[in-house]
């Protein structure tokens, strides 16, 4: 009777498990399949808007003319793109690093009140200040400049304090007791005990805070105005797609697409250990 009752078991799990693989492959064909769609078509010689997957001849030539059309300066896109990114990334990561060891370290009068104003602002979307913020640029001398990209970028990311908080919390207050006894300052204990302990936060923060710029279309669409040579790949890219011209650089868009897509690819293979154990470590503790 046991024996049955195992074997009934061990049928219905397997049957449970082969449901759930089949699951996860569809799922994961719906996904795959527009980012397979898209590296295709970059290389479709026959121009135009199309609904077929396998193009009827395959070229280099759209990722050949990105490059030399001068009415899409792709190189300077990208150079703005990385640039501002790089710039946002280390301002930003630094920003939400200390912060964060304020915030799980530091006891102070009015500390809860600023988490929870922090996290109450944080619910807001960044472009519901796009107006005041870009006559705010504006009235400095720099609207319509790419330094006034990465203080926007940066200027909020103090916000984004909760997952990093998180994974300081777990960090043992032993090691930080034991280093003030020693004579350490809070910015070595910072510097020398935490950061080295927090490479996965540090990862992860960096990410998310490269990926921003690196997408981002709304910011930049209203602060660079009709400048093509101050715009980000996103923006440039959507520049592409105009009704009137699409069937025309369509492909072109597409192989810019690829382009833009490579890196922040790489990136997350290299790092995906740490990302994970960065997001994990984060939501141990509130």
């Amino acid at each position: 009777m046991t024996n049955t009752k195992q074997s009934s078991y061990a049928a219905s799990r397997k049957a449970a498990n082969i449901a759930i693989y089949v699951i996860l492959a569809i799922m994961s064909l719906v996904w795959i399949f527009p980012i397979v769609w898209l590296v295709m078509q970059s290389f479709r010689k026959e121009p135009g808007v199309v609904d077929y997957l396998i193009p009827h001849q395959f070229t280099m030539d759209n990722y050949v003319n990105l490059f030399k059309t001068p009415e899409w300066p792709f190189g300077t896109w990208f150079l703005n793109t990385l640039v501002v990114a790089i710039f946002s990334c280390v301002i930003s990561t630094l920003i939400v690093l200390m912060v964060s060891y304020a915030f799980s370290r530091l006891r102070f009068k009015s500390r809860k009140t600023f988490l929870n104003i922090g996290l109450v602002l944080g619910m807001f979307p960044g472009f519901m200040s796009m107006a005041a913020t870009y006559n705010l640029m504006k009235a400095i001398g720099l609207d319509g400049q790419l330094p006034a990209l990465v203080i926007v970028y940066s200027a909020g990311a103090g916000l984004g304090y909760q997952v990093a908080k998180g994974y300081f919390d777990t960090i043992s207050r032993s090691l930080d007791e034991a280093a003030m006894i020693d004579g350490a300052t809070r910015f070595q204990i910072f510097y020398i005990i935490l950061l080295p302990l927090s490479k996965p936060i540090i990862v992860y923060t960096a990410l998310t805070t490269f990926i921003g710029p690196w997408t981002d279309y709304i910011f930049v669409s209203y602060f660079m105005l009709d400048d093509d040579s101050k715009y980000t790949v996103a923006a440039g890219l959507v520049k592409m797609t105009n009704g009137t011209i699409m069937d025309k650089y369509f492909t072109m868009f597409c192989a810019g697409a690829v382009l833009v897509a490579i890196p922040i690819t790489i990136l997350f293979v290299i790092m995906q250990k740490f990302y994970v154990a960065g997001v994990t470590g984060g939501a141990v503790k509130g």
